[in-house]
């Protein structure tokens, strides 16, 4: 059956034709006229706090909205992602991150299999290895337990150990010390080697398919590392793996042997690389944490699983967020995102953020198989606070492009310096209302024009709960945004050509002839490259 185009839709248009109506309209002319929009554009969650009272909206935009979104069957589509429906409809199967953290036991059949008796099965399998690790009881090549954990991974399989065990660094109630490899570029494995205590390494192999050519190399390459250092074969307690491909992982030819199966840790092929942190994906959190933090971790998402789920889209935090970014993107033609923690724990959500955006909605073909009419996918960037403020802020305030900032703020930090914090909090807040506000002047060059939007979410406190809370709030958001851009955000095409390519032009740069024809540029870089490394 053709479906109406998204930009033909009585929805779009009515959104069109008020866009045109709001759009010069000040918010602090909103502000000074309601008293009670921050209380009527504000949501609590638990511990965090959602306001996004500062968005260029009025209660008809988000009427509006709410209509655009029942009009392309959003709850249909969100009950069918619970269900598991075959949502990721490219590779025809459902995307199941959201039953990684479901504590119910309530059986859900994917192909006359019980996937709720896999997950719990490996949550015992973490919770052993965790306990065993952390005790002391797991012991390297040479007797001696583990200190050092290296995660070896890229992509989903790196970004999100890393941003959630530096979040919560603050939690972890153990002497294991955490990095990370992701990098091809021996300098990067070179540094992390420098801190090791070679006897007392753990690595950890995370890659879905178990071919991944740079976790692959990196892989490889430590287990040579570790050979070197400790003049011994026998090396397999230090590598477990995690992947959905279990019998590579068994016979690969990375160390002799391969990696014992009971050192290895299952993910599926229904859970995508950026939604997998869910998962044993998220070891290196766990063994940081514990495996009783890493379960608030997952409580924390599934009660916005819940919220998601059952809420109404006017107090629904992950469907507004959405629906502001369907407002910015496709009315007012804003290309970007700017995601600003306040907090350096959270030093790398917007590289987790970016890749959980980019990587699901940076589509042109809808799920139709027609090109989209409008713009999909924001360009997701920022940095710390603090840091944007003598950066890219200048652009922000009195650049020619309106940038829609989410300024993600923590009340109190473990062990911090309470004059630290205050200073912190009143930056972001300053930044918030300054964007908002503005600055009348006489001197053009000194005015700043205001009227730019930013939402505001401000937790309580950084715990592993909260964290989960917040990246499945951003998750469900993207899946809002799917739905109303028809594009399936489970997919990641563009990611694969340039692996398809990688494996002709690495054989041409190792071989003396080239073997394949490419274009100019790419031939004569290739010729450059193998000069200047036989110069």
């Amino acid at each position: 059956m053709t479906m109406t185009s998204r930009v033909k839709l009585p929805e779009w248009k009515a959104l069109t034709a008020h866009y045109e109506q709001i759009k010069t309209q000040s918010m602090q002319n909103w502000f000074a006229q309601d008293s009670q929009r921050f209380a009527r554009f504000s949501l609590n969650f638990g511990d965090l706090l959602f306001d996004y009272s500062k968005n260029r909206i009025s209660a008809e935009t988000l009427s509006l909205l709410a209509q655009l979104a029942y009009s392309v069957d959003l709850p249909a589509k969100i009950e069918a992602l619970f269900s598991a429906e075959p949502v990721n409809n490219t590779e025809q199967r459902p995307a199941l991150h959201m039953a990684l953290r479901n504590p119910e036991k309530t059986p859900l059949w994917v192909q006359e299999q019980n996937v709720m008796s896999w997950i719990h099965d490996a949550l015992a399998k973490m919770s052993a290895f965790v306990e065993a690790v952390r005790s002391g009881s797991w012991r390297g090549a040479t007797g001696k337990p583990i200190r050092d954990v290296v995660n070896i991974g890229i992509g989903g399989s790196h970004l999100g150990p890393l941003m959630t065990t530096q979040a919560l660094a603050g939690f972890s109630n153990s002497q294991l010390r955490f990095h990370f490899i992701s990098d091809v570029d021996s300098f990067a494995l070179q540094e992390v080697w420098q801190q090791l205590d070679a006897e007392r390494t753990l690595f950890i192999i995370s890659s879905k398919s178990f071919t991944t050519t740079e976790t692959m190399v990196n892989a490889k390459s430590c287990y040579t590392w570790l050979q070197d250092c400790l003049k011994r074969k026998n090396l397999q307690a230090h590598f477990v793996a995690v992947t959905a491909q279990i019998e590579k992982a068994r016979h690969c030819n990375l160390l002799p042997g391969g990696i014992p199966q009971e050192q290895i840790f299952p993910i599926w092929d229904w859970v995508g690389g950026r939604y997998s942190v869910w998962s044993a994906i998220g070891l290196p959190l766990a063994l940081q944490i514990g495996m009783e933090g890493f379960q608030a971790f997952l409580e924390g998402a599934y009660s916005v699983d819940q919220h998601f789920r059952t809420a109404e889209f006017k107090q629904n935090i992950p469907v507004i967020m959405g629906l502001l970014s369907v407002w910015y993107v496709n009315f007012f033609q804003t290309p970007t995102q700017a995601i600003i923690p306040y907090a350096y724990a959270l030093r790398n959500l917007r590289a987790y953020i970016q890749q959980l955006d980019m990587e699901s909605n940076g589509k042109r073909i809808t799920r139709q198989g027609s090109e989209a009419e409008y713009a999909t996918g924001p360009i997701v960037w920022g940095e710390l606070g603090i840091h944007g403020q003598h950066a890219f802020h200048q652009l922000l305030h009195q650049g020619t492009h309106v940038v829609p900032v989410d300024f993600i703020v923590v009340g109190q930090q473990e062990a911090g310096l309470d004059s630290h914090q205050d200073l912190l909090v009143a930056n972001a807040l300053s930044q918030a209302r300054a964007l908002m506000c503005g600055k009348q002047e006489k001197d053009k060059h000194k005015e700043i024009p205001g009227n730019r939007p930013s939402s505001f979410f401000f937790m309580s406190r950084l715990n592993p709960r909260n964290l989960g809370a917040l990246l499945a709030f951003y998750e469900h958001k993207i899946f809002v945004q799917s739905v109303i851009w028809d594009v399936n955000p489970f997919d990641q095409w563009g990611v694969e050509l340039g692996k398809a390519i990688l494996p002709d032009v690495l054989r041409d740069l190792e071989q003396e002839v080239m073997a394949q024809q490419h274009d100019s540029s790419t031939q004569n870089l290739i010729l450059h490259y193998k000069n200047l490394r036989s110069s």
